[in-house]
């Protein structure tokens, strides 16, 4: 059995399904069964844009994580069971379910318009020490390929995000259904820049950018 990470992609007429195999070889019945499963989503979620899906075994653990895009919003589920196939049906589960909450909190705010710009966002990447090193000894006066250095940072890529305006209940429902870490949203209430971020206690913070 091939034990490395493998994806395979399938281009639907409306979004693209990746399946990506990590400690398992994906099947064709694996396949067909998650894309099967996945056809099913559509009923519930308009705008999909893409569908990852990664299948893992780690041990008695068949694990299923599927991310799904969709817009703006991006809605992930997780589930391990000790078969693949079930694994697949309770991740398929919670994504229905996590789809609904979504559609129910969008239709209860239907009649409010969301602005929304876009917010550029710098992906820094932490040096080594031999890098510290070198860049100590030359002062920084070594340019550094596509980007700058920020606080002993080098920037590796820039993205484009999407900023919307949110009232907090909807950034909390944003970060239940992405599972990121943090957010960055405009307040609707004050149109203050906040950052939400989940604690290891599983709670949420906000931080006042404007303060």
């Amino acid at each position: 059995m091939n034990r490395k990470a493998k994806a395979l992609e399938f281009v639907d007429t409306e979004y693209n399904v990746k399946i990506t195999g990590r400690h398992v070889e994906i099947t064709d019945s694996m396949k067909s069964y998650a894309m099967e499963k996945i056809s099913k989503i559509e009923r519930f979620m308009d705008r999909i844009i893409d569908v990852n899906v990664i299948m893992d075994i780690q041990k008695i653990d068949h694990k299923v994580e599927i991310i799904l895009k969709a817009g703006h919003t991006k809605i992930q589920s997780q589930a391990a069971t000790p078969d693949m196939y079930a694994s697949i049906d309770k991740a398929i589960a919670r994504l229905e379910a996590q789809i609904r909450r979504y559609k129910s909190k969008i239709q209860d705010h239907h009649a409010k318009s969301l602005a929304i710009i876009d917010m550029n966002v710098n992906v820094l990447r932490n040096p080594s020490a031999e890098e510290e090193m070198e860049e100590e000894e030359s002062e920084f006066s070594a340019s550094v390929t596509n980007g700058h250095i920020v606080g002993g940072h080098e920037i590796v890529k820039r993205e484009t995000r999407p900023l919307k305006t949110l009232t907090f209940d909807e950034a909390i429902m944003k970060m239940e259904l992405s599972q990121d870490v943090f957010l960055i949203f405009k307040n609707e209430e004050d149109q203050k820049l906040k950052v939400i971020y989940r604690r290891k206690d599983g709670h949420y913070g906000i931080i006042d950018l404007n303060s």
